[in-house]
């Protein structure tokens, strides 16, 4: 039986395979389109914690420790 099934060519129709086709690129816009709304959060979301107080005394409170007296720049 299985000889028999292995000896018979397998057919797939152009019709078959470009539904098949069509269904794979569907899955993957599917996918690509949640990529694009999540990156479009993430940059509002990343902008909204830019402006916030938090990240500005951060930012201010940084010192630039490189003129140390290793450097010579006593």
């Amino acid at each position: 039986m299985l000889n028999k099934l292995l000896s018979k060519p397998l057919v797939v129709t152009t019709t078959q395979l470009t539904m098949i086709l069509i269904a794979v690129a569907s899955i993957f816009l599917i996918f690509i389109i949640i990529a694009i709304i999540k990156m479009y959060k993430l940059k509002a979301e990343n902008k909204k914690l830019m402006e916030t107080n938090a990240f500005k005394e951060v930012d201010e409170s940084y010192k630039d420790f490189t003129s140390g007296h290793l450097y010579g720049d006593n």
